[in-house]
């Protein structure tokens, strides 16, 4: 599955489409303004959400979990002492790790799992200055989960490159 991400550089709340390649729209991330916190929910084209995504308050690192349906899916972190790329870890809650590494700021990473490639984030095959796309390679993977997972790493590098 392959998904195009047109992110809006300026706009109240953040919110933005993600297209499939025909140019439909297939998941909304519709960021909360004014909030104390980064929030926001990844919606379907109808307006159902699919995951709703926060930054953890009270962390020693900047953390964002992820939630469905009101319960905890997983929590994404910098990983310690990755001094050469941006290296973050997805704990899921049944204890299961995603890798995620590469130039987030670029929009140019991948998320493994146990050393398997299940998306890769890229800017390389596209002209548009503020799209990316997300190829999602295993056809079982949860796409709602990993777009929640690269909202995150960018939200936290970006916050990280402000500091």
């Amino acid at each position: 599955m392959r998904l195009l991400v047109r992110e809006r550089l300026f706009g109240i709340g953040d919110d933005y489409w993600i297209e499939d390649t025909d140019g439909r729209k297939v998941f909304l991330v519709d960021g909360k303004a004014m909030r104390v916190r980064d929030t926001f929910e990844l919606k379907d084209a109808q307006g159902r959400i699919i995951v709703e995504i926060r930054q953890k308050l009270l962390s020693l690192r900047d953390t964002m979990l992820i939630e469905r349906d009101g319960e905890q899916l997983a929590k994404v972190k910098r990983k310690r002492l990755s001094l050469l790329r941006n290296h973050y870890r997805v704990t899921l809650v049944d204890g299961t790790e995603l890798d995620v590494s590469g130039k987030i700021l670029d929009r140019e990473f991948a998320v493994d799992y146990d050393g398997e490639l299940l998306a890769q984030i890229s800017r390389r095959w596209l002209t548009v200055r503020d799209t990316y796309g997300i190829d999602i390679v295993r056809e079982d993977a949860d796409a709602g989960l990993l777009i929640a997972v690269a909202v995150c790493v960018i939200v936290l590098a970006e916050k990280e490159h402000e500091d």
